[in-house]
Protein backbone atom coordinates (compact mmCIF):
# COMPACT_ATOMS: atom_id res chain seq x y z
CA UNK A 1 0.00 0.00 0.00
CA UNK A 2 1.35 3.67 -0.74
CA UNK A 3 2.13 5.50 2.41
CA UNK A 4 0.72 9.49 2.82
CA UNK A 5 2.99 11.75 1.72
CA UNK A 6 4.90 13.93 4.01
CA UNK A 7 5.84 17.72 2.87
CA UNK A 8 9.84 18.45 2.82
CA UNK A 9 9.62 20.26 5.86
CA UNK A 10 8.67 16.76 8.27
CA UNK A 11 10.93 15.07 6.29
CA UNK A 12 14.34 17.76 6.49
CA UNK A 13 13.13 18.00 10.22
CA UNK A 14 16.15 16.67 12.66
CA UNK A 15 15.41 16.18 16.02
CA UNK A 16 16.52 18.82 18.59
CA UNK A 17 19.99 18.11 20.24
CA UNK A 18 19.86 17.12 23.86
CA UNK A 19 20.95 19.81 26.59
CA UNK A 20 24.19 18.02 27.94
CA UNK A 21 24.29 18.69 31.55
CA UNK A 22 26.27 21.29 33.44
CA UNK A 23 30.20 20.26 34.71
CA UNK A 24 30.07 20.06 38.55
CA UNK A 25 33.09 20.86 40.02
CA UNK A 26 34.10 17.94 42.26
CA UNK A 27 36.65 19.82 43.94
CA UNK A 28 34.01 22.48 45.39
CA UNK A 29 34.36 23.08 49.41
CA UNK A 30 31.62 21.23 51.25
CA UNK A 31 30.03 22.17 54.42
CA UNK A 32 31.70 21.23 57.69
CA UNK A 33 29.73 17.63 58.94
CA UNK A 34 27.97 17.87 62.06
CA UNK A 35 29.14 16.37 65.33
CA UNK A 36 28.80 12.43 65.50
CA UNK A 37 26.38 10.91 67.99
CA UNK A 38 26.45 7.97 69.51
CA UNK A 39 24.62 4.63 68.36
CA UNK A 40 22.09 3.49 71.04
CA UNK A 41 21.90 -0.25 70.49
CA UNK A 42 18.31 -1.23 70.42
CA UNK A 43 17.12 -3.40 73.27
CA UNK A 44 14.32 -5.80 71.38
CA UNK A 45 15.37 -5.10 67.26
CA UNK A 46 12.26 -7.70 66.19
CA UNK A 47 9.58 -5.80 68.34
CA UNK A 48 8.81 -4.09 64.71
CA UNK A 49 8.12 -7.06 63.19
CA UNK A 50 6.26 -8.95 66.16
CA UNK A 51 4.17 -5.76 65.86
CA UNK A 52 3.11 -6.81 62.30
CA UNK A 53 2.27 -10.02 63.15
CA UNK A 54 3.06 -13.41 61.42
CA UNK A 55 4.13 -12.80 57.96
CA UNK A 56 0.78 -14.22 55.41
CA UNK A 57 2.85 -17.42 54.30
CA UNK A 58 0.08 -19.71 54.53
CA UNK A 59 0.64 -22.82 56.52
CA UNK A 60 4.55 -21.91 57.27
CA UNK A 61 3.71 -18.14 58.54
CA UNK A 62 4.99 -18.85 62.35
CA UNK A 63 8.65 -20.54 61.16
CA UNK A 64 8.99 -17.94 58.63
CA UNK A 65 8.18 -15.24 61.44
CA UNK A 66 11.11 -16.91 63.93
CA UNK A 67 13.60 -16.78 60.73
CA UNK A 68 12.70 -13.07 59.91
CA UNK A 69 13.20 -12.25 63.38
CA UNK A 70 16.40 -14.09 63.60
CA UNK A 71 17.90 -12.63 61.01
CA UNK A 72 16.75 -9.15 62.48
CA UNK A 73 18.63 -10.06 65.57
CA UNK A 74 21.44 -10.56 63.75
CA UNK A 75 21.55 -7.74 61.46
CA UNK A 76 21.30 -5.25 64.99
CA UNK A 77 24.05 -7.58 66.52
CA UNK A 78 26.61 -7.05 63.69
CA UNK A 79 25.39 -3.08 63.28
CA UNK A 80 26.14 -3.07 67.48
CA UNK A 81 29.59 -4.83 66.99
CA UNK A 82 30.30 -2.05 63.78
CA UNK A 83 29.47 0.58 66.01
CA UNK A 84 31.87 -0.25 69.16
CA UNK A 85 34.66 -0.98 66.50
CA UNK A 86 34.19 2.75 65.49
CA UNK A 87 34.28 3.88 69.08
CA UNK A 88 30.67 4.75 68.29
CA UNK A 89 28.31 2.40 70.52
CA UNK A 90 26.59 4.34 73.31
CA UNK A 91 26.76 1.93 76.44
CA UNK A 92 24.37 2.61 78.77
CA UNK A 93 25.41 3.28 82.87
CA UNK A 94 25.05 0.50 85.14
CA UNK A 95 23.52 2.71 87.87
CA UNK A 96 20.94 4.00 85.37
CA UNK A 97 17.90 2.61 86.11
CA UNK A 98 15.88 2.85 82.65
Amino acid sequence: MNQPRRNNQQQNRRPAPKALPKPTDLWRPVPQLPDVELIVAAQDPAVLLRSLGDPPLMNKSTVAGHYIATVIERSAALASALAMSADLLAIPDQTDPT
